[in-house]
């Protein structure tokens, strides 16, 4: 794995940067063999004291991300860890299954008997509701306007200036943000 450590009003020491690629590292026992794999690590001291840590994995036919904000950086890269932990869990059953349905294998987990990585809920990823609708063609303003109207996070939309579907979504800093498809 190939590791990009940058901190944003913190200074990346060696010790820091050892232990996120110490800790990252262990998850590469889930693979049959080391991915080839980017990892993006955003280190952040805020002025309230807290430490936000962001992580993303970028994977062949996959992308792992986090982040968690603790009062201890160290504690915060604890968290994250057992988060991607938990996401490579969930996705490890499910992810296989398709790609041995269709005969590929782009990503292949490591088989281990721990019985902890037998814990996932088949139900948790159920289809449960389905709806279909015309996209209306109309700008990112009407869209969040939409959106907000009906009390979603989300809108899927056609775009009338570029007639792509795009997807406005309200963020968690409750600003809002565009996902265009390409």
């Amino acid at each position: 794995m190939k590791y990009n450590v940058r901190g944003e009003n913190i200074e990346v020491t060696p010790a820091i940067r050892e232990y996120v690629e110490k800790k990252i590292a262990k998850l590469e026992r889930y693979f049959t063999e080391a991915p080839d794999a980017n990892v993006n690590v955003n280190l952040k001291f805020n002025q309230d004291k807290t430490s936000k840590v962001e992580v993303t994995i970028l994977l062949p036919q996959l992308v792992l991300r986090a982040e968690e904000t603790n009062v201890d950086m160290y504690a915060a890269i604890d968290l994250i860890t057992d988060k991607l932990e938990r996401q490579i869990r969930k996705h490890k059953t499910k992810v296989n299954r398709k790609f041995r349905e269709k005969g590929e294998f782009p990503i292949t987990f490591a088989t281990t008997e721990s019985p902890e990585l037998h814990d996932v809920d088949e139900d948790e990823l159920e289809l449960v509701r389905t709806k279909r609708f015309d996209l209306k063609p109309m700008d990112s303003e009407e869209a969040i306007l939409q959106m907000n109207m009906l009390g979603h996070s989300f809108y899927v939309f056609t775009n009338s200036d570029t007639n792509r579907t795009n997807v406005v979504y309200k963020r968690k800093d409750g600003r809002y943000g565009l996902i265009e498809a390409h």
